[in-house]
């Protein structure tokens, strides 16, 4: 077992150094499952409503497609349906996150060379790297599990163990895949792409039958989890399915582990373009992330046609329900209920932006502390003009992808063609704050960089969570999202949306002061 020394100090390591970001993606993810029954409760309080709901769920192929099969009128089981798939899609990220940190992260830096030239096994990094994903996917669970075990104590182990399976899942996935490519961003955006698939091939099975028994819900992961049954006759053999992806996996990674040589991959790196083509700081920002914008992009188009399409069937859906009408009201305004669903899902695809502004910001972070940022200074480009490059992906992306989830929700919907990529594009002026805080914590110093994701977990729970709670309006103005105006429907008020634009202005500038006066890393 001399492959395995050291496991246990590279393993304290890795826990400290996520830190901040293991609890802000647990408390985001263990939060919005633990939310739900209460909200549930108030919607849906009497065996009428809900019967109606499974009645309404079962005729809308849209609604099963976005959020899945209803198997019971519990509360239990109505949980499982409304937050399954996207408690179970974040456990997914949080898992491939932490791995493809931990191994191939470390790699590119240099700092897994260092480590290797100490008494650590060849395949210590990899058992660490899988184990804080462990602990990062069996927190949430057992979170879960105590906190719905009112519900039913083992449909809610049932719910428990199928979520940390799946982030188990993806995290030996991510395993493989690092292992494959030699950097740590294709080996993110590969596995990324293996979760879309997922939800693809879950909705698409799920909108063709109303029991999740297509073949295509059977290919998804994500589709395992539902068909193990929470609080709905638990199907306990699923979770055999998870088990033995889950062993494969992670056999294979250990196996490649074994035949390779730290920095280097099993698929080759393809020669760079000629200079030329890379021959400005903004040519090379545009090679590294062009990636992920298109990705982005892609996603939130399709996601703005999803929403959009479901948007003419809500009315039924919430019918007389005046709980549930006033959550979305809390989310998109007074209007009335067609618009505010408008208001309330361009809000959401807003949030989920901010996570693409940071990540793209945090590219810079990347580039400095795997030392490919100090040969592109070390020629005559300065500090501000080559962080400038990244940038103007990061916010002119976010921009881009919003108003392509507009121009989705007007292909969707059909109607309101400007009043919706309106609404869309006012998301933009939150989004850039959450950039401007990540742009000044990476210019303050590297090691508070990672902050940023805890700021964008801390507004995606604000802005998810906190309408279904109906908690105090002092609390939703801790995000920037909640003093933009409700559209469409609303009446447009621009002094807010100027003054988040200034803000991010000053965030961004102060940012980027600070990077010009502090040493790099090195």
């Amino acid at each position: 077992m001399t492959s395995l020394v050291g496991t246990g100090v590279l393993l304290r390591f890795n826990l400290r150094r996520d830190r901040l970001m293991i609890p802000a993606w647990v408390a985001v993810n263990t939060l919005m499952v633990l939310s739900m029954p209460n909200t549930l409760k108030g919607m849906y309080g009497t065996e009428a409503e809900r019967a109606d709901l499974l009645r309404q769920v079962a005729t809308n192929s849209s609604f099963r497609a976005l959020i899945g099969p209803v198997f019971d009128d519990s509360l239990g089981a109505l949980t499982a349906w409304r937050v399954g798939v996207y408690a179970g899609a974040l456990a997914a990220v949080t898992g491939l996150l932490v791995v493809v940190r931990h191994t191939r992260d470390e790699e590119e830096s240099g700092r897994q060379e260092l480590l290797s030239s100490g008494v650590v096994g060849r395949r210590a990094s990899l058992t660490a790297a899988l184990l804080a994903a462990g602990v990062a996917s069996g927190v949430p669970a057992l979170l879960v599990t105590a906190g719905l075990a009112d519900q039913g104590v083992m449909g809610a182990l049932a719910f428990g163990l199928g979520l940390a399976a799946v982030g188990m899942l993806f995290a030996t996935m991510a395993a493989i895949i690092a292992q494959l490519t030699e950097s740590a961003r294709l080996a993110r955006g590969l596995t990324a792409g293996v979760l879309g698939v997922a939800f693809v091939l879950r909705a698409s099975g799920d909108a063709a039958s109303t029991d999740g028994s297509s073949v295509l819900t059977w290919l998804s992961p994500l589709g395992w989890l539902s068909q193990l049954r929470p609080f709905a006759g638990e199907r306990w053999w699923v979770l055999l399915l998870f088990a033995a992806a889950i062993a494969g996996q992670g056999a294979l990674a250990y196996v490649l582990a074994g035949r390779r040589d730290v920095g280097m991959s099993f698929v080759p790196t393809r020669p760079g373009p000629s200079v030329g083509r890379l021959g400005t700081a903004g040519a090379l920002a545009w090679r590294l992330q062009r990636g992920s914008v298109l990705g982005w992009s892609v996603g939130f188009f399709l996601a703005g046609v999803v929403y959009g399409g479901l948007t003419d069937g809500v009315a039924d859906l919430v019918g007389d329900n005046e709980k549930a009408r006033e959550i979305f009201e809390r989310m998109g305004g007074h209007s009335g209920i067609t618009d505010a669903f408008l208001a309330s899902m361009t809000g959401m695809l807003g949030l989920v932006a901010a996570l693409y502004v940071v990540a793209s910001v945090l590219r810079l972070h990347g580039e400095e502390t795997s030392m490919r940022a100090e040969p592109v200074l070390a020629n005559a480009v300065g500090r501000l003009r080559w962080a400038s490059g990244h940038l103007v992906i990061a916010f002119g992306g976010s921009a881009l992808i919003m108003l392509l989830a507009g121009l989705g929700f007007a292909v969707g919907y059909g109607k309101e063609v400007g009043p919706v990529v309106g609404a869309c594009l006012v998301q933009v002026a939150a989004v850039w704050v959450v950039g401007g805080l990540a742009v000044l914590l990476y210019g303050l110093a590297p090691r508070v960089a990672p902050l940023a994701w805890g700021v964008a977990g801390a507004v995606l729970l604000i802005g998810w969570v906190g309408p279904a709670l109906d908690v105090p309006r002092t609390v939703l103005d801790l995000s920037p999202f909640g003093h933009l105006p409700k559209l469409p429907g609303g009446d447009m008020e621009w002094g807010p949306v100027l003054v988040l634009l200034a803000l991010a202005a000053v965030l961004v500038a102060g940012g980027l002061a600070a990077l010009r006066r502090r040493d790099l890393t090195t």
